[in-house]
């Protein structure tokens, strides 16, 4: 007797796993042929939000806004996490350089040409993804992302993390969600593709604000989706607050039935780059249950399955 597993019985079309949820994985490997690469980079950037030009300090959980170090050259720090990458994956020859740190639309267009191109001409590289915010896209910056994203796959990852402006100014984020719409539209009406990052569990949201803010981000049908875990690091002022007893983390099975109801609200075909996250071990105070990243992501899947459910259920465009 055949016994059907959870990739035999999985309804959801874009995947060929037990995965009931459009993944970045899946849409490399359709997309190149093989497995892709992500290589985390910091270019050195400041943020708008952390100089003064918007706000000090950057948003509440952000590590980098007191973490300021001069990193290695762009090169350098390719060329390590390729080696990584080698050791554990001998076939990887596919890479997409991420640069990650703070705001990488916040300087003069020679300088992200001068950065952003140096690792774009590394053998291999296939594009380029580049984290910024929605208020450090001056009209300059989206021409050259425009004649960039006419060169190489460019994906800018957009940071929204809710569309609550009382929660965006607790956590000092600095910008509304007007300001995010207004940059979001930027970008896609000039056809460069958008993954908009939120984050889960911020202090004062309950269940159905982080669903709300799905629902709104559904509307826009972006290219792609990161889900984060709030994470309290150490030496943030967030952590600050946590340490006071002012707000708590969400628990393992809260956070994945949330992510779980978030999924079943999005497009089909927005791809979901990320359902959870895991904060630096030296660095991470809570929740401690996020290390364990393979069992959140299990969970989840878990969950999908006992629901009969996926990514675009009970999505209404």
């Amino acid at each position: 007797m055949q016994v059907l597993t959870q990739k035999d019985t999985n309804p959801f079309p874009y995947s060929d796993s037990n995965k009931r949820y459009y993944t970045w994985d899946y849409y490399l490997r359709r997309r190149y042929g093989s497995k892709v690469f992500k290589i985390s980079l910091d270019a050195g950037f400041s943020c708008p939000n952390i100089d003064g030009t918007r706000g000090k300090g950057g948003c509440t959980y952000c590590s980098y806004a007191f973490r300021r170090q001069t990193p290695a050259s762009l090169l350098e720090q390719y060329q390590q996490v390729q080696q990584t990458l080698h050791h554990k994956w001998p076939e990887a020859n596919l890479y997409i350089p991420y640069f990650q740190a703070n705001t990488n639309t916040y300087a003069p267009v020679e300088e992200l040409r001068a950065k952003y191109e140096v690792v774009l001409n590394q053998p291999g590289v296939v594009g380029l993804s580049v984290a910024t915010r929605a208020d450090a896209l001056p009209d300059d910056v989206c021409e050259y992302l425009h004649s960039l994203s006419e060169k190489t796959d460019l994906m800018i990852e957009l940071g929204l993390q809710t569309i609550h402006d009382e929660t965006a100014k607790r956590i000092n984020r600095g910008h509304t969600t007007a300001e995010f719409l207004e940059g979001y539209h930027k970008l896609t009406s000039l056809g460069i593709p958008v993954c908009i990052h939120i984050i889960n569990g911020l202090p004062g949201e309950t269940k159905e604000m982080m669903l709300d803010t799905v629902r709104a981000i559904a509307q826009l049908k972006p290219a792609c989706v990161k889900i984060h875990l709030l994470h309290i690091l150490k030496g943030t002022r967030m952590a600050e607050e946590y340490l006071r007893g002012d707000f708590q983390t969400m628990e393992l099975s809260d956070y994945c039935e949330t992510v779980c109801d978030q999924l079943e609200l999005l497009p089909p075909d927005t791809v979901i780059q990320r359902v959870t996250g895991d904060g630096m071990p030296d660095e991470l105070i809570a929740p401690m249950w996020s290390r364990k990243k393979f069992v959140v992501m299990n969970t989840i899947d878990q969950e999908l399955f006992r629901r009969n459910s996926w990514q675009g259920k009970k999505y209404s465009g």
